[in-house]
């Protein structure tokens, strides 16, 4: 019985853990939305700067979430390397565009947006083939 029990356990783990990194990264991209509708260079007046700083830190916290369970995953040999490693640099790239998103430097930060906008639905992908594969 022991066993099991053991057996039934693991799979509800890794489920759960499954389901997080797909909610955390749907909530990523669905922040990634939002920043470009509260973008400054969407409204004529300049836009809710601090709306968009909120986001940006909601966006760390998000992408930093499915960054650390894309790595648990991948210990326990769910998620291949390149995704786990794909999770992580999104989560730091989210800093360096926090950095640039000053208006000095919206020529890179602009640009940095779209990069990191193909590397959130990425890890958004990722994590919906993970069920996929799952029998």
């Amino acid at each position: 019985m022991t066993t099991t029990h053991a057996s039934t356990s693991a799979p509800r783990t890794s489920s759960g853990l499954v389901r997080a990194f797909q909610v955390l990264a749907a909530l990523a991209v669905v922040n990634v939305l939002f920043q470009f509708i509260t973008a400054g260079q969407l409204f004529p007046d300049g836009g809710p700067a601090g709306a968009h700083g909120t986001g940006a830190i909601v966006l760390h916290v998000l992408s930093g979430l499915a960054a650390i369970t894309a790595v648990l995953l991948w210990r326990q040999g769910q998620l291949g390397v390149a995704p786990m490693v794909l999770a992580v640099v999104v989560f730091a790239y989210t800093f360096l565009q926090a950095y640039w998103g000053g208006y000095r430097s919206l020529y890179i930060h602009i640009p940095g947006a779209m990069l990191l906008t193909v590397g959130v639905v990425w890890v958004l992908f990722t994590s919906l083939r993970l069920s996929a594969r799952r029998p």
